[in-house]
This record gives structure tokens, C-alpha cells and sequence, in this order.
């Protein structure tokens, strides 16, 4: 939807600059979509086993949200906390998002090769985790 709406606007000649960034959206999508999964994976085959752990998913998921900066830049977090953004997985591609849409924020190499290292790391130790544990949830459910 995004997408149509910014193409809409950009050619009915509204005050938006256009750039060939954009078109590298789906890059960021799928490093969400594989970083959701892995979590996602990793979480079920946890709480399969642990049914306790779904109050702490629910818990740090909720706290994740406002650790992650979606409403604010980065710009406007703290010196002294900017470490927890630096480790969070999701702030990397949402300053990416910012920057290539609206053409402000700021995000470091660093950050994004420690985001993508993050997300890679998730998705393998999902995948194994599920395959460890798959011929146990039948008998856990």
C-alpha cells in the first residue's frame, strides 16, 4: 500500500523527490520477513516445551516495541543507550526505511552488518532448534 500511495504522489506532482532506493524495499521486507521468521520459529519450538514462556514473550515483545525506533529517529536517543539500538535487530532496516523513503536518519555500516549478522544467526539457530525438536511437539501439544 505504501508503495502505491508514494507512487501516487509522485506522479501527481506532489512535493516528493523520488529515488531509485526505493525500488530496494522488498531487500528491506525480506530482512524482516527472515528475521520474524527466525524469531518466530525459535519462540513456538520454545514455548511448545515451556508454556510459561509466553507471558515473557509477551512481556519483551512489548518492550521491544518501544525500544525499536519507529516513531523517533535515532538521532534522538541518548549517547549512553544508543548500545541498545545498536544490538536491536529491527533498528537497522527501519532507519533504512526512513532514509531511503523520506530521505533523513542516519544508520551506521556497523549497525546494519551487526542487524544482518543478528537476523542470520536467528534464522539458523530457529531452523535448528525446530529440527531438534519437531518429533517432540505432537507429544508435547
Amino acid at each position: 500500500m505504501l508503495m502505491i500511495f508514494y507512487a501516487y504522489y509522485v506522479f501527481s506532482g506532489a512535493p516528493i523527490q523520488g529515488s531509485l532506493r526505493i525500488l530496494a524495499f522488498p531487500l528491506i521486507f525480506a530482512w524482516l520477513a527472515a528475521l520474524g521468521m527466525g524469531m518466530g520459529i525459535i519462540i513456538s519450538s520454545l514455548t511448545t516445551k515451556y508454556r510459561d514462556l509466553k507471558q515473557l514473550v509477551a512481556f519483551a515483545l512489548g518492550l521491544a516495541m518501544y525500544a525499536t525506533p519507529v516513531v523517533y529517529p535515532l538521532s534522538e536517543i541518548p549517547a549512553r543507550f544508543s548500545w541498545v539500538n545498536f544490538v536491536n535487530p529491527v533498528s537497522a532496516p527501519i532507519e533504512l526505511f526512513r532514509i531511503w523513503f523520506f530521505g533523513a536518519g542516519t544508520v551506521s555500516p556497523a549497525m546494519i552488518l551487526t542487524s544482518l549478522g543478528i537476523t542470520v544467526v536467528m534464522l539458523i539457530l530457529g531452523l535448528i532448534l525446530f529440527n531438534q525438536n519437531e518429533q517432540n511437539f505432537i507429544d508435547v501439544v
